[in-house]
């Protein structure tokens, strides 16, 4: 760089100069008069720069693929005329242009008078690009809701609509929803809550249908959940309390993750987590005594949070806390040997005691015979195939922060007797005999009467006896009926399950062969997933013995259980056999024998057989889908369900040959694709020409003969 004066000019010589030389200058001349300034701009013509950012490569197929990129940032001081595209395989050296007609051409004229030239745009007219920028704008249970951009490349020609297509996570066929979309956006309805699709967006002008634009990852049709059910609020003490709920009626097609649990003291103006948990209750603590709070929970899945549901009323924390108290009926229990054994303690107590049971002094340990239930209001220890080990003293013991309370259970296990031991006559007069034993069984005899003592008895004592009189003069019997009086025992079973699909089930019993010696009064129905511990009661004051189950999740394995009430408490509980909320169909299988019957230049008409099975379920309709001989994708053919075995294609394009496959429905989803029927030509049928009416000679001479006939469209004769 180099800067000569003068009395009246001055230089800059820049020697060299490259693109960065380019820029803003600024002259300044001052002398004693005064300063002045002049800017000077600067622009170095140079080729331009390279491409702003990294050249992107997308919508790939067998046979093209678009190429995205950003001009330069120095456009070497003149506007970009074009660009040029070049190509290489990776396995040569070499780089080749990519032809592209489409840009500016410059026409030229030439004579012996000189020459003159004209600028000529040329357009090259083809399908459109793919859409841009597809995104998933909303979900719901039921519905996805997309939109796009217009493709990058219009193909010379405006777009005139989109189609719009689904799949299955599970599929690999898209099916068409909607051919004839003439805006940006799109709501896709009567989709399979909680099933995963994938989306898809083809734009169409007047010389065919472009690329599709495909959503990357499947969506999962699902919202947030319904608000959680009835709040309970209950086991107040001085500082805590225990809040319960129910499940919402609808998890929004998502598993429900956890349960936020927010409260309020009155007064103020924010809520206050103090809670999240996975079960359907839980205890809180930290709370004052005599104030009042609202409380609120909010179930939460995959797709976010419902809305809260408010506690109806506030609660004043008042201490309401008892120590627990046992409700036996009794602290004897017998069971044969080989038979199982429940033994039910009832308690009450708040907060909710927990509960440790004992054998012989030492903590019970649970075998695969031996397990103990506990529920919030009863303890429940089960012993399968009792044997002579399981007999003996057992103590179960209720403790919470007020107090205590335990209780002695004596269990007896029988097993075929051997002869009484010790049999005495206790006192012998001539009026009586007095017959004693050492067991539960006591035998009395005088003159004038008998007696029978069962001492502990139990319900299996229940039954009819026969006192049978015998002397010299003959015999005499007489049947006398005993009742027990208890809690029923469990209802007949089997616990039936009929009706199973995936939303709901029917359940049935048998009332209880055993009645505890009062009248049944209705039945308790309880359900519980394999996966949870919690039973969750359905029916509380189910009179029938039959009933139906709704709102299972499609998927879950369930388990069901029935006890009988009467005026005595709750009997022992009849469980079903595990079962999965499943449909008892599936898919039909593919329609067979798929062809074209007849054919025009626009229009074809395609027959099919039914499927082999229909899987459980009636078919409901068939879709029919058409494909070019150079086409990659298959578009439906009829908007509605075909009930008929055959169905006529139109708005075909003469010339061209296509092939058709079809889709069987029902209740559980599409089947399979046919295999495809074989090409078809587009065209209309050729026949033979009728033959030409009768001839007639109109001329003759020596050598030749003049005939005449109607006349047809035909294009020769033969004679």
């Amino acid at each position: 760089m180099e800067v000569k004066n003068s009395l009246t000019h001055t230089t800059l010589t820049v020697r060299d100069c490259t693109r960065v030389d380019g820029g803003h200058f600024l002259l300044s001349l001052s002398n004693i008069g005064g300063t002045t300034s002049i800017p000077v701009n600067v622009k170095v013509l140079d080729r331009p720069g390279p491409l702003d950012g990294p050249l992107k490569v997308k919508i790939v197929s067998a046979e093209k693929c678009n190429l995205h990129w950003n001009p330069p940032l120095n456009d070497g001081g003149a506007s970009v005329s074009h660009f040029v595209i070049e190509k290489r395989e990776t396995s040569r050296v070499t780089w080749t242009a990519v032809e592209n007609d489409t840009g500016k051409y410059v026409l030229t004229a030439k004579n012996y008078s000189g020459s003159k030239s004209a600028f000529i745009n040329v357009r090259v007219m083809d399908s459109p690009s793919a859409p841009t920028n597809l995104e998933v704008k909303d979900v719901k249970r039921d519905s996805v809701s997309i939109s796009w951009e217009a493709p990058l490349i219009d193909g010379g020609s405006k777009i005139s609509h989109y189609i719009i297509e689904k799949r299955e996570e599970a599929r690999k066929a898209f099916t068409s929803i909607c051919s004839n979309c003439v805006r940006n956006s799109y709501k896709i309805d009567n989709l399979q809550e909680g099933c995963f699709y994938y989306f898809r967006v083809l734009a169409v002008n007047e010389f065919g249908t472009g690329l599709p634009a495909e959503i990357a990852e499947a969506v999962k049709v699902s919202e947030a959940p319904l608000p959680p059910g009835k709040i309970t609020f209950s086991d107040a003490t001085c500082n805590s309390g225990r809040l319960s709920w129910e499940k919402p009626d609808h998890d929004g097609g998502s598993k429900i993750t956890r349960y936020i649990v927010e409260m309020q003291a009155k007064g103020d103006d924010t809520w206050t987590i103090c809670s999240e948990t996975r079960a359907l209750e839980v205890t809180i603590n930290g709370l004052a005594r005599g104030k009042e709070y609202f409380f609120r929970v909010s179930a939460v899945n995959e797709k976010g949070k419902s809305e809260p549901k408010t506690l109806l009323a506030p609660v004043t924390i008042n201490d309401t806390s008892a120590e627990p108290v046992m409700n036996l009926l009794s602290n004897t229990f017998s069971v044969k040997a080989g038979n199982d054994l429940k033994i039910d303690v009832p308690f009450k107590g708040v907060p909710q005691p927990t509960v440790a049971w004992k054998k012989e002094g030492n903590l019970l340990k649970e075998t695969s015979r031996v397990n103990v239930y506990t529920s919030d209001t009863s303890s429940q220890m089960i012993i399968k195939d009792a044997t002579r080990i399981d007999a003996g003293m057992y103590e179960v013991t209720l403790a919470n922060s007020v107090g205590s309370a335990s209780a002695e259970i004596f269990v007896n296990v029988f097993e075929r007797p051997g002869p009484p031991c010790d049999l005495s006559l206790d006192e012998v007069s001539a009026d009586f005999i007095n017959i004693g034993t050492k067991g539960r069984v006591e035998i009395t005899a005088t003159k004038t009467h008998t007696s029978l003592l069962i001492r502990e008895s139990v319900r299996k004592d229940s039954g009819q006896y026969t006192l049978t009189l015998q002397n010299t003069g003959g015999t005499i019997s007489k049947a006398i009926t005993c009742k027990v009086l208890d809690r029923p025992g469990p209802p007949a079973g089997p616990l039936e399950v009929s009706g199973l699909s995936a939303e709901k089930c029917t359940l049935s019993w048998g009332p209880p062969h055993e009645t505890g010696g009062a009248e049944i009064m209705y039945y308790i129905v309880e359900k519980c997933e394999t996966s949870r511990v919690a039973w969750i009661l359905v029916y509380g004051d189910m009179m029938a013995t039959t009933c139906k189950i709704t709102k299972l999740l499609k998927g879950n394995e369930y388990l069901f259980r029935v006890k009988a009430v009467n005026k005595y408490g709750e009997g022992e509980t009849l469980e079903s056999e595990p079962i999965k909320a499943v449909d008892p169909f599936t898919i039909p299988s593919a329609p067979t024998d798929v062809e074209v019957t007849s054919a025009t230049r626009d229009t074809m008409t395609i027959s099919w057989k039914r499927p082999d099975t229909d899987g459980g379920s009636r078919i409901s309709g068939y879709i029919i889908e058409k494909r070019e001989k150079q086409g990659v994708r298959w578009v439906r053919v009829n908007k509605k369900p075909v009930y008929d075995l055959r169905v006529k294609a139109s708005c075909l394009h003469e010339g061209c040959e296509y092939e058709f496959r079809v889709f069987a429905e029902n209740a559980g989803g599409l089947s399979e694709p046919s295999l495809p029927c074989s090409l078809t030509l587009a065209e209309d049928p050729k026949f033979l020409p009728s033959p030409p009416a009768k001839p007639t000679i109109i001329d003759s001479s020596k050598s030749s003969i003049t005939l005449s006939w109607n006349n047809l469209t035909v294009m020769t004769y033969t004679l």
